[in-house]
């Protein structure tokens, strides 16, 4: 069950409109390491989850990322303003002015819509938190490269309240990860010598040698 409370997770406020940076911010909210598609991955992989506990974790991150939606959503519409006008509307921001009134969209940055494509579902607890701790560093990645592009003291105070919230869900995937990491695909395989072997294959090797490996431990020290 889901419920929707009439305020932001947290507040979002701008200094002043936007539509060009708007265009960008779209990214984080249709694109394919924005929050919809954190949200939904979090979610569908949540279905199959014995573990109560991490079936919890999965849904209840993934509601928030709903709430971190609904914040980017409001910021993209109050950095696209009120009027229309196509005297200053850029390439990027055609998408908003001449087929959706300003209003912010499932789209990405380029306006391609959202596609469940994005969404990854192994059904496997490992293979799916390792991705879940990937989408966090990415999304995290995304919002640094648009810290760095907006001077508006607002937005940034904004997109650093989801950067470190994108660190807080990492932080739970990993968490998660040690209480799971000897079950499913971890405890399948990785039980051979094979699993545990690293074989260079550069030339010339890095200590000097063929680049032939007999038997060494995997280490990168």
């Amino acid at each position: 069950m889901f419920r929707h409370e009439k305020k932001l997770f947290h507040p979002v406020e701008i200094e002043r409109p936007n539509p060009q940076y708007a265009a960008l911010l779209q990214e984080q909210l249709g694109g394919g390491n924005g929050e919809l598609k954190a949200a939904m991955q979090y979610m569908a992989q949540s279905f199959r989850i014995k573990d109560q506990t991490i079936k919890d974790l999965f849904l209840d991150i993934a509601a928030e990322e709903l709430g971190h939606m609904e914040m980017i959503a409001q910021t993209v519409n109050m950095l696209n303003g009120h009027d229309v006008d196509f005297e200053k509307t850029g390439a990027g921001e055609i998408e908003t002015h001449v087929l959706t009134g300003l209003a912010p969209t499932l789209t990405n940055a380029s306006g391609y819509s959202w596609t469940a494509d994005y969404v990854s579902v192994t059904g496997d607890l490992c293979a799916d938190i390792l991705s879940n701790i990937a989408s966090e560093q990415r999304a995290k990645v995304v919002y640094e490269y648009l810290y760095r592009q907006i001077n508006d003291k607002r937005v940034r105070e904004t997109i650093d309240f989801l950067l470190n919230r994108e660190e807080a869900h990492n932080a739970m995937f990993r968490e998660a990860f040690n209480r799971v990491q000897d079950s499913g695909s971890n405890r399948d395989f990785g039980k051979t010598d094979a699993s545990r072997m690293y074989f260079s294959m550069s030339e010339p090797s890095p200590g000097g040698g063929s680049g032939e490996v007999k038997g060494k431990p995997v280490s990168f020290s």
